[in-house]
């Protein structure tokens, strides 16, 4: 990266995931195929911006599938659900559709394996997420939540030899790791799950911020406040080395005075944040003098998700790619040292 004058540093990857496009682009194809309303049980995402655009559109986002008519259509969020869910809204003889994402799905399928195994799971992850108490509902009695490595630390289980842990596919790679390490220390027996739970587009849009946030005196993060992924970000760039990191919801939230000492500031997005926004603090940006761009990237991705089967097997996001139903397409994913 280049030293002197004012800069932005543009974080790559940033921005809506795989996981994201698909559950987005299903709520829009659910709407042309049936006409408003279609319900969808919490929001889609966590991002105020794209709730507010698909309830223009005719989405409706309720709390539980019991606040949807009975025969309505129901569309699950991409954060997942828990099997009682599911259950009650065929009890209201709803019509489903399932957006979530397929990452998650792993997660809770890892979690009913487990359980059926006779392992009690650690799940880390915080308290409330919907992600979270979906993945719980997967293993009802055997799943004890773990918030970070202080709680790890103290954490107590059932007297059982056969332990496992996963993760909350949002959370930070590092506090998870140092998580896991705490785990398996107390825990020699603890197994961990396959493949790691935290998704690919969180683990690479935070390697992305460290990059800026080494450079950066201000890195601002695009996202809602009740977006995990978002939020981890934030913090990921105050923990990388930047002096200052603010979470905002959209250009409306940059605090001019934040610019005052600031030369080189850095800027992402999180996973469930539309680009326009990221656009519109750019050209904030750039009508006080910010108006140097250097786009940094350390990752390619190349992975799409099929929309729900309920809706076909047409891919969500770039409708070039060859679509695969309940499958991800992904090429190699290179890490860079240099800028995109």
């Amino acid at each position: 990266m280049s030293a002197g004058g004012k800069r932005v540093l543009l974080a790559s990857p940033r921005g809506f995931c795989a996981g994201v496009e698909r559950a987005v682009a299903a709520v829009e194809k659910a709407l042309e195929l049936y006409g408003a309303p279609v319900y969808v049980r919490h929001e889609i995402v966590h991002n105020a911006h794209v709730v507010r655009d698909l309830e223009a559109k005719g989405a409706v986002f309720v709390d539980e599938a019991a606040q949807a008519p009975e025969g309505a259509i129901l569309m699950y969020s991409a954060h997942g659900v828990a099997p009682t869910v599911r259950a009650e809204a065929r009890a209201r003889g709803l019509r489903t559709i399932d957006a979530t994402c397929p990452l998650v799905t792993k997660v809770h399928k890892e979690a009913h394996r487990y359980a059926a195994e006779d392992y009690h799971i650690l799940l880390i992850g915080h308290e409330g997420h919907e992600e979270v108490i979906g993945t719980m509902g997967h293993a009802p009695g055997r799943v004890t939540l773990v918030d970070g490595p202080e709680h790890a630390a103290g954490v107590t289980v059932p007297g059982r030899e056969r332990l496992a842990w996963l993760s909350q596919t949002t959370l930070s790679v590092d506090e998870t790791t140092a998580t896991v390490e705490v785990l398996a220390d107390r825990f020699p027996q603890l197994q961990g799950p396959p493949s790691a739970d935290i998704c690919y587009a969180t683990q690479n849009r935070q390697e992305a911020v460290k990059r800026i946030a080494a450079e950066a005196d201000l890195v601002l993060i695009v996202g809602s406040a009740n977006s995990s992924n978002s939020r981890r970000l934030a913090e990921v760039a105050s923990d990388a080395g930047a002096r200052r990191a603010h979470l905002v919801e959209d250009a409306t939230q940059v605090d001019t005075a934040w610019l005052e000492d600031a030369e080189v500031i850095g800027l992402s997005s999180g996973a469930s944040a539309p680009d326009a926004l990221v656009r519109e603090i750019l050209a904030l940006l750039a009508a006080r003098g910010w108006d140097r761009v250097e786009p940094v990237r350390t990752a390619n991705e190349s992975i799409t998700f099929a929309l729900p089967r309920e809706l076909g097997a047409e891919p969500a996001g770039d409708r070039d790619r060859p679509p695969g139903e309940g499958t991800a397409r992904r090429a190699d994913t290179a890490k860079r040292t240099g800028r995109a």
